[in-house]
């Protein structure tokens, strides 16, 4: 596990990343340059439970030891480069990677309506190389998959800069998180002992990918599942998810039933509303069939457009009329997710699309 840590840590100019060192990888390089073993620990607590990056700040430090940290080391692997705040509170994050600028990521914060939960929708990849047509991260391709260190600073750098403590984390913003598992397991396992989150106020979302399910079922049963469906019908799954032409409906069924019997609480089916697409009839009686097989509530959301995108947003009447006849017949609840940050690109990989065509049109302009 140790040789493993030091392959992950990385470095700019010269100088280690801090927040890409283990505990015990830490107390190494200390003990390696004479300092006192336990200021590991103090380290850890000022890079993650108090998230501060100014390390003259650490003042619980010797100066000397600060002085060199300063010297040889930067702190954070992250740098925020965007943070648009919307009309109905929800802000959204843009970070490009400390070594890497051109590559972006996204984070989303969601308080609730009545102020009790701060969600925070987390990236575990730049970019996502599955490709499903209604996504705007799809269409940036897979750019890098994110060690734990780039998603748990995600948590960091929003709590200090909305001065708002996360209570709930959601694995759906860029990327598919069971093509990173290794690092999104490592990621969940810290926020719970840094951040004092419970795995149950954790989610993970994933299009479906039946030994990712499995091996989070046996790692941590007690995190949350949420079934990116978004068609209970195959052949049209296969045309909005091209993964779905090598994983069957039915292979994710047998890998969801062996994460319910695991974890013994329902699973939620994400339900992207396409209108004219997946909102027949026909549609919603395949998901009453899904809700038998595997319990689950279900979470439609309404289809937020992004620019060339191949779908429209759905009326209202339309949301509702499809809700409405889930309901009559699923034995489980239903709900509707109405869109928000709207205003700001808040939905997954747009504000990254349109920096990266900013970008790409001043290399043309040159």
């Amino acid at each position: 596990m140790q040789e493993q840590n030091r392959l992950n840590q990385v470095k700019a100019e010269g100088k280690n990343f801090l927040r890409s060192f283990e505990e015990e990888d830490l107390k190494q390089l200390l003990e390696s340059r004479g300092f006192p073993v336990y200021r590991a620990q103090q380290i850890t607590a000022w890079l993650w439970q108090k998230g501060e990056s100014n390390v003259d700040k650490w003042t619980d430090l010797p100066k000397d030891l600060r002085a060199w940290i300063k010297e040889h080391s930067e702190v954070d692997t992250l740098r925020l480069t965007d943070n648009l705040q919307s009309q109905d509170d929800t802000v959204k994050f843009t970070f490009a990677l400390a070594d890497e600028a051109n590559v972006e990521i996204e984070s989303v914060l969601i308080p609730s309506r009545d102020g009790k939960r701060n969600t925070l929708c987390v990236s575990s990849q730049a970019g996502c190389a599955i490709g499903c047509t209604f996504c705007a991260t799809g269409t940036l391709g897979l750019l890098k998959n994110l060690k734990w260190y780039h998603i748990l600073e995600q948590l960091v750098h929003v709590q200090k800069a909305t001065g708002k403590r996360i209570t709930n984390v959601v694995f759906m913003g860029m990327g598919e998180p069971m093509q990173n598992l290794k690092n999104v397991i490592t990621a969940i396992r810290k926020m719970h002992k840094y951040f004092n989150l419970g795995y149950r106020h954790i989610t993970v979302s994933t299009v479906g990918i039946p030994k990712g399910i499995i091996k989070l079922a046996d790692e941590l049963p007690k995190v949350r599942l949420a079934l990116s469906l978004h068609s209970a019908i195959q052949y049209k799954r296969e045309q909005i998810i091209p993964l779905a032409q090598a994983i069957s409906l039915e292979q994710i069924v047998d890998a969801l039933k062996y994460y319910y019997e695991k974890h013994g609480r329902w699973l939620t089916y994400e339900y992207v509303l396409l209108p004219g697409f997946n909102d027949s009839k026909e549609d919603a009686n395949a998901l009453v069939e899904m809700g038998y097989k595997v319990p689950a509530k279900i979470n439609i959301i309404p289809f937020n457009p992004f620019p060339e995108a191949p779908f429209r947003a759905p009326t209202k009447r339309e949301i509702y009329r499809f809700a409405a006849m889930l309901e009559r017949k699923y034995p489980y609840p239903v709900t509707v997710r109405m869109p928000r940050g709207r205003d700001i690109a808040g939905a997954c990989g747009q504000l990254a699309l349109l920096h990266k065509r900013k970008i790409l049109e001043s290399l043309q302009e040159r």
